[in-house]
C-alpha cells in the first residue's frame, strides 16, 4: 500500500471549477509511482463510492465515467508523485467526498474506471460541495 493525501476540495457555485490534488508517499522501495494505476472515486451523501476517472501508469491514457466525461480532466505528474483532477462546469450533483485511489499498473482498463474492489490504497478524502 501507498499513502495518498488529497487536497483542493471546498465550496463552489454551480458552473464553477475546482482542482483537486493527490500526493503519494511511502511508496515501497522496490516500486515507483508509475507502477500504479491511480483513480479518483467519489461518494455522495448516503450513496456508494464509485470510480469517476483513472489514469494509467504514465498518464498516457485516461478513462472517465459518463457522469463526468467532458467536464473533468485527470492528469498525473510522476516526477512529483501527484495526480490532479480539474473539475469544470460543476453541478450540484457533483457534491461528494472525493477520494484518490491506487492499484497495480495492470488494473487499468480503457473501457471504464476500476471497481472499488480493485483498489489497494485509499486517501482520506476531500469534500466538494456545489451550491445551486
Amino acid at each position: 500500500q501507498i499513502h495518498l493525501v488529497e487536497s483542493g476540495g471546498g465550496l463552489v457555485q454551480a458552473g464553477g471549477s475546482l482542482k483537486l490534488s493527490c500526493v503519494a508517499s511511502e511508496i515501497p522501495y522496490k516500486d515507483d509511482f508509475d507502477d500504479y494505476t491511480v483513480c479518483w472515486f467519489r461518494q455522495p451523501p448516503m450513496q456508494k463510492r464509485t470510480g469517476i476517472a483513472c489514469t494509467d501508469y504514465d498518464g498516457g491514457q485516461t478513462v472517465y465515467s459518463d457522469s463526468v466525461k467532458g467536464r473533468f480532466a485527470m492528469t498525473r505528474d510522476n516526477a512529483r508523485n501527484t495526480v490532479y483532477l480539474q473539475m469544470n462546469s460543476l453541478k450540484p450533483e457533483d457534491t461528494a467526498m472525493y477520494y484518490c485511489a491506487a492499484a497495480g499498473w495492470s488494473a487499468y482498463r480503457p473501457s471504464r474506471p476500476i471497481d472499488y474492489s480493485a483498489v489497494e490504497s485509499w486517501g482520506q478524502g476531500t469534500d466538494v460541495t456545489v451550491s445551486s
